[in-house]
């Protein structure tokens, strides 16, 4: 006789029992989450909703909000399991269950936190976003009891972008390079490189900032600028981006590598034309890691470039301001317009985070392999050339054959 058991997400499992007495082992489905699972899982968030909330009404009515939504999880998980074991599930089904549950419970709580904290910035910086003057004017003519419509938020976001691309022409081939080398070279050096390398991704932003202003300003007679704040800012990426960088490189199938040495090919040649392309999309993201921690550094910029109201494009004097730091300072005043502003100008590094990241996405998010129309209609084009030149190769041959011949 068949033998039925409990239903899976993939829908019942029916098995064939053996001449022996003997019945084979339920696999248990890994598929997507069935409409069952769906179901149990919001009857028992609403039934753990509805039991905390009769606790902390009754039983404990000192309990805050996190105190509620604490029992609540808990007796979330406890009567979900409990379904899930009433269902016929084993004891490994439900610990399965309970794990993916918890998994996206952890996903749904970063996602709610993150919404709220950009939810929040934007609503407090409300006041100032709507106005124009905002973004197009510094506040060399404004004061902390001016309103809104007078001064703006432009020299610092003019100086934010100039930080960060002096720190990126420098933090991005030297960080390459030197996870490249460490992929690519074996030995004492390379260890001792790695391990530096892994101890400055803890690197302290202050001590990023000092080493500037002792190596730099005190030292070599720089005075305090954008050029000095973008090679602070810079120390503080480098770590982070050999560091992404060196973790994508080892993901390359060595497969590859092997290939290319088949060919012929240089040590060089095969990290620049092989692996260097094939991790591309994690080279990507290893940059937008270093240019996020770049962005919101404050304390760097503070020592190294000072403060200042006014817009300033000269790269080695005067004071440049970033997003970050016009943003502590305004936090500062008790005023509401400051505050508002503050709030503004956290909400336009949250905007330029945004549109730095779609950005590198669009032109270096695409995976190994697949190229661009316009990189295929170059090379269209040159094997076009190149078969005109064979083609006008073996026309010479033939007619030197031919005058040989006669």
């Amino acid at each position: 006789m068949p033998r039925t058991f409990p239903p899976t997400a993939a829908g019942r499992v029916v098995l064939q029992q053996a001449p022996d007495g003997s019945v084979p082992e339920i696999r248990r489905s890994t598929v997507r989450t069935g409409p069952v699972d769906v179901t149990v899982a919001i009857g028992a968030g609403i039934a753990a909703l509805s039991l905390a909330g009769l606790m902390v009404t009754r039983l404990i009515p000192s309990a805050n909000l996190f105190a509620f939504l604490a029992i609540a999880y808990l007796l979330f998980l406890a009567l979900y399991s409990m379904v899930v074991l009433s269902m016929g599930h084993d004891g490994r089904m439900v610990a399965d269950r309970l794990a993916s549950v918890a998994a996206h419970s952890l996903a749904v709580v970063a996602l709610a936190a993150l919404l709220f904290v950009t939810g929040f910035t934007f609503w407090r910086g409300r006041e100032a976003l709507p106005h124009l003057n905002f973004f197009t004017s510094d506040m060399r003519l404004a004061g902390p009891l001016d309103p809104l419509t007078q001064g703006g938020i432009l020299h610092a976001i003019v100086g934010t972008l100039i930080e960060l691309t002096i720190a990126l022409l420098i933090t991005v081939p030297l960080g390459l390079a030197c996870a490249v080398y460490l992929n690519e070279s074996k030995g004492p050096l390379a260890r001792f490189v790695r391990t530096v390398v892994e101890a400055m991704t803890a690197l302290p932003a202050i001590l990023g900032g000092l080493f500037i202003l002792a190596l730099v300003i005190l030292t070599l007679g720089l005075t305090r600028s954008g050029l000095a704040a973008g090679l602070a800012i810079g120390v503080m990426m480098l770590p982070v981006i050999v560091r992404a960088s060196d973790v994508v490189i080892r993901l390359v199938p060595g497969s590859l590598r092997e290939a290319s040495f088949a060919l012929g090919a240089p040590r060089w040649r095969t990290a620049w034309h092989v692996v260097l392309p094939t991790a591309r999309s994690g080279l990507t993201t290893a940059v937008l890691l270093g240019s996020a921690r770049g962005l919101g550094e404050t304390t760097p910029v503070l020592i190294t470039a000072g403060f200042g109201s006014t817009l300033n494009f000269k790269l080695t004097s005067d004071p440049m301001v970033s997003l970050p730091l016009i943003t502590f300072v305004f936090s500062r005043f008790s005023e509401p317009p400051m505050i508002a502003r503050a709030f503004g100008a956290a909400a336009a590094l949250l905007v330029l985070v945004l549109v730095l990241f779609g950005l590198a996405r669009v032109f270096g998010g695409r995976p190994a392999g697949e190229v661009s129309r316009r990189v295929q209609r170059r090379r269209e084009r040159q094997s076009r050339r190149d078969l005109a030149r064979f083609n006008s190769r073996h026309g010479f041959a033939q007619q030197l054959g031919e005058g040989y011949g006669s």
